[in-house]
């Protein structure tokens, strides 16, 4: 941009995210909106869980019928599941605990005509969402960052490099034995790239760059890049295999209470799969959360510490 200036016969961005206008002729045989939400989304959510249930094919086939069935009698747009995803979504955003929730489903059960599918309570609404669920990791640390329990110090009680007692202390110098001073959340990557790959729209956009993005020297996404070009050329049985995922890595900081007053740190490390064309790589469902590191301060270079069990799964990848 800098050397050759801007393309003066631009006019119109039409490979980036903007809706292909269809005469509406054609548009008579598509099925509406509402039914595709109805079927594809449950179905997908469902196709992802199947793993959980290799031991018992029988609960992952009730689980299906119960995911499918409407949220209320003649409802086409939420089924069961769909509808308690939404909600769950909703208690994440804002917040809410466990007893508001509850009282939430137990309104909305009210008000929904008779026959409603939604859970009645907060232990029924979790049954139903963690077979949905992948598994998740929670690490022991150091409280100084030192190191994680893990691997050689996994039965370790306290810090071998700054002497640290690895679980809380009271006031009253009590040891809380079990509640560690600081946990990591770890979410693995690998069973969601399986998920990506198990998608049958997902799995065809994962090979977008290599196939429907249009090669004329222009700089229009990161596969036009030096530093792809260069992956390609260092590692040439890498860039052959356009499936390969290219993946970019972010963290930041962010004070999750919306408080000023507080500084409270907490560190999220998310990574994006550049495979997918632009619309879809930054979209919030493919942004993918690995690392959850808690405060209560920055964490400066001890960051690599938090970073050990991401590196390995991209090493075993």
């Amino acid at each position: 941009m800098y050397f050759n200036g801007f393309d003066q016969t631009y006019k119109d961005w039409i490979w980036y995210a903007k809706p292909i206008e269809i005469n509406a002729s054609e548009t008579v045989n598509q099925e509406p909106e509402t039914e595709r939400d109805f079927f594809g989304e449950t179905v997908d959510m469902c196709e992802g869980a199947h793993e959980h249930f290799t031991e018992n094919p029988e609960e992952f086939k009730k689980f299906v019928e119960e995911g499918k069935k409407p949220l209320y009698p003649g409802c086409y747009k939420h089924t069961k599941l769909s509808g308690l995803v939404k909600l769950y979504n909703l208690k994440a955003r804002h917040g809410m605990t466990d007893n508001c929730f509850a009282d939430m489903l137990i309104e909305l059960g009210d008000l929904l005509p008779i026959g409603q599918e939604l859970p009645s309570s907060m232990f029924e609404a979790k049954k139903t969402l963690n077979a949905l669920g992948l598994k998740y990791e929670k690490i022991h640390a150091c409280f100084n960052d030192c190191i994680l329990y893990r691997k050689k110090y996994h039965d370790l009680t306290s810090c071998p490099k700054c002497g640290l007692s690895r679980w809380k202390v009271t006031k009253k110098n009590v040891v809380k034995k079990g509640v560690s001073t600081k946990v990591l959340w770890y979410f693995p990557p690998i069973p969601r790239f399986k998920r990506m790959f198990k998608y049958l729209e997902t799995s065809k956009s994962l090979t977008w760059h290599n196939e429907a993005q249009i090669k004329d020297g222009r700089l229009r996404y990161p596969a036009d890049s030096p530093s792809w070009k260069m992956i390609d050329y260092k590692w040439p049985n890498f860039g052959t295999e356009p499936r390969n995922l290219r993946l970019a890595l972010s963290l930041d900081g962010i004070n999750p209470h919306s408080s000023l007053s507080s500084r409270y740190s907490c560190w999220p490390v998310i990574l994006v799969t550049y495979n997918l064309p632009p619309e879809l790589c930054m979209k919030r469902k493919f942004m993918m959360l690995t690392l959850l590191i808690s405060g209560p301060k920055q964490l400066g270079n001890d960051i690599d510490i938090y970073l050990e069990p991401l590196v390995d799964d991209l090493a075993l990848l």
